[in-house]
């Protein structure tokens, strides 16, 4: 019996040594994990910091230490993990991985600051939290959409194509209060300083736009939310004819009174703003120097030389001063303006042709 207590004490011993042994090699592992764990998340000391050359795409380093790290759309996180290891930004793109699949939340696509030093687990926060750089994008009245296509692309935002393509998608139209009729948004995106990351989809910029045209309007004119959308389209055409032929903010609503003055006679708007649209953006030609009679003739629906009536729809992205005179037009007699002082773009208003023909006559007298 004692000798059996005796064989079973020294198999409990034996386990005992084994399980001792085992908790020993884990706990060795585990501290040996830790300690990895720790060195790796910790940042390089900026002193031994790479430099950035070339070859490391999309990564800016200010003179004080400031770095600007891209992460393109569709870029997996090893992708991003290998050019911030090559940065110095982490230490090691595997612990990365790791760190990525440990945490589900996936990087997303922008500018991102990052201050060194800066541990592995603070960048991969920053990287997932969306919080990137907006950059500030100013789209001037007057602008077609074509032009503002240009000026997104340039900032980095959207390539041009895509903007345009999303602009004349009627889907796109459709979510706005326009006609059936309207082929692109041209017009109804408001012109302003927008602040946009990078590589941002079309459409959202587009609706950002949009809605801003919308809460304009609306501040402009708080009953525009009674005109239906061939109403407002009508007074968004004349606010961009408008835009694009002022100078002097104080004459737009009496260019607006002309204009209107003429629709309601059947009388030809005759602008030469919208045979620069027909050159410039449905022939594609670079924008004129000077109105020539053989322009004037040009057959397109927007010529309102040749077509009485508004044009077909706007021809530029008008601004609040302009939308504004077009909702409240000053009532007037007059039927004709012309340049009368390029220095400051003032014009010479008139009621009758011969007036309009004798103030042209003393213009060029006086130059």
């Amino acid at each position: 019996m004692s000798a059996m207590n005796n064989k079973k004490q020294n198999v409990f011993y034996k386990l005992l040594k084994i399980v001792s042994l085992l908790i020993a090699v884990a706990l060795s592992f585990s501290a040996l994990l830790l300690a990895a764990a720790i060195y790796f998340n910790s940042p390089l000391p900026t002193d031994k910091m790479p430099l950035i050359t070339d070859d490391v795409q999309d990564v800016k380093k200010t003179e004080d230490g400031v770095y600007f790290f891209e992460v393109h759309r569709g870029e997996t996180s090893q992708s991003a993990g290998r050019r911030l290891e090559i940065t110095g930004l982490i230490r090691n793109r595997y612990f990365w991985n790791l760190l990525c699949r440990l945490n589900k939340e996936h990087i997303k696509i922008g500018t991102y600051k990052i201050e060194t030093p800066l541990n592995m687990t603070a960048v991969h926060n920053i990287l997932v939290s969306g919080k990137q750089i907006l950059h500030k994008v100013t789209v001037p009245e007057g602008v077609t959409l074509g032009k503002i296509a240009a000026i997104l692309e340039e900032a980095g935002i959207c390539s041009a194509d895509d903007f345009l393509s999303s602009a004349n998608d009627p889907a796109t139209i459709s979510k706005y209060r326009m006609p059936n009729s309207s082929k692109s948004m041209e017009g109804y995106l408001f012109p302003d300083t927008y602040l946009f990351p990078a590589e941002y989809p079309p459409l959202q910029v587009i609706n950002t736009m949009a809605e801003n045209f919308f809460k304009k309007i609306e501040i402009i004119d708080p009953s525009s939310v009674n005109l239906n959308p061939r109403q407002l389209n009508e007074k968004v055409i004349l606010a961009s004819i408008v835009e694009r032929e002022y100078r002097v903010s104080e004459e737009a609503p009496l260019m607006a009174g002309v204009f209107n003055n003429r629709l309601n006679i059947n009388m030809a708007l005759q602008s030469c703003a919208t045979v620069e649209y027909i050159i410039t953006e449905i022939l594609g030609k670079p924008h004129p120097r000077v109105i020539y009679n053989q322009d004037l003739e040009i057959r397109n629906p927007y010529n309102t030389y040749m077509n009485p009536g508004l044009p077909p729809g706007p021809i530029c992205a008008p601004g609040a001063v302009a939308l504004q005179a077009a909702m409240f037009p000053q009532k007037t007699e007059y039927f004709y303006f012309r340049l009368d002082d390029p220095s400051i773009g003032r014009h010479y208003f008139s009621k009758t042709l011969d007036e309009h023909i004798k103030a042209g006559q003393l213009f060029t007298k006086r130059r």
